[in-house]
């Protein structure tokens, strides 16, 4: 089995370790993964910039391919280059993220959008995040992927589906459990710090902070918060077919 892994924190992040270490035993491991940091950069890819793509070395030995683009480049440019004239991966896995990949937040992230190229290429894949920024142990996340590779290729999900899969910052032990779960639909309470640098020209940094979280269980966020693993059964047909069927009642060719 051949398992690509790549990420948005970029191909030096310990979580991206920490799922290489995790899934090496379980077949041929090829990384391909963002030079820095990409995060938030959602489903971009590059095209008025040539790609550059570097061999990656931890401790002397060979870990990867770093690539100075976005996660997608990541994956497209693994598929139709790097592995051009070789056998294409089995399995794709995006992670392990710094920080939730849950609600809106799906929009935005890097992490999933690797993970939707996977998709976009027919290879069965997820995205895997841990709900924390500080003082990370990527390990019950590891852990938890061990798992959920063979069931994810004995049932193989439909054409243009992937998994979102998020876990709370806890130890093993407090886990409770799996939740199956749909993306939450929580606001965002935002604001732009403005600050000043030495040339005394003003520059903005965005905070914020997820509010009215639904109490729903089986909302992604609600999972977290109770202390269990987050499934979320993604896909990229942005159509919401409900309009659609209205839409088609709209008399667009009548005379007002």
């Amino acid at each position: 089995m051949k398992i690509f892994l790549t990420n948005d924190d970029g191909i030096g992040a310990p979580g991206l370790a920490a799922l290489a270490k995790s899934v090496a035993m379980l077949g041929e491991v090829f990384i391909a993964a963002p030079a820095t940091e990409m995060s938030a950069v959602g489903h971009a890819i590059t095209l008025s910039d040539p790609l550059k793509v570097k061999e990656y070395f931890k401790n002397g030995v060979f870990f990867g391919y770093a690539v100075n683009g976005t996660p997608a480049d990541c994956v497209k440019i693994a598929y139709w280059a790097l592995l051009k004239d070789q056998p294409k991966p089995d399995l794709l896995i995006s992670g392990i993220n710094l920080g939730s990949n849950t609600g809106i937040n799906t929009i935005y992230s890097g992490t999933v959008s690797a993970a939707t190229e996977g998709a976009i290429l027919g290879i069965p894949s997820f995205a895997i995040s841990l709900a924390t920024f500080t003082k990370p142990d990527f390990s019950a996340a590891a852990d938890f992927t061990q798992k959920l590779i063979p069931l994810l290729l004995a049932k193989p999900l439909p054409r243009g589906v992937f998994l979102n899969v998020n876990v709370p910052a806890v130890p093993a032990g407090e886990i409770r459990g799996v939740q199956i779960t749909r993306q939450g639909l929580a606001n965002y309470s935002e604001d732009y710090h403005v600050r000043t640098d030495p040339r005394n020209t003003n520059y903005y940094w965005l905070t914020g902070e997820k509010m009215d979280i639904e109490a729903d269980e089986t909302v992604d966020d609600r999972a977290i918060i109770d202390n269990k693993i987050s499934i979320t059964p993604v896909h990229y047909d942005l159509t919401h077919y409900p309009t659609l069927q209205e839409l088609k009642k709209w008399k667009f060719n009548q005379e007002s």
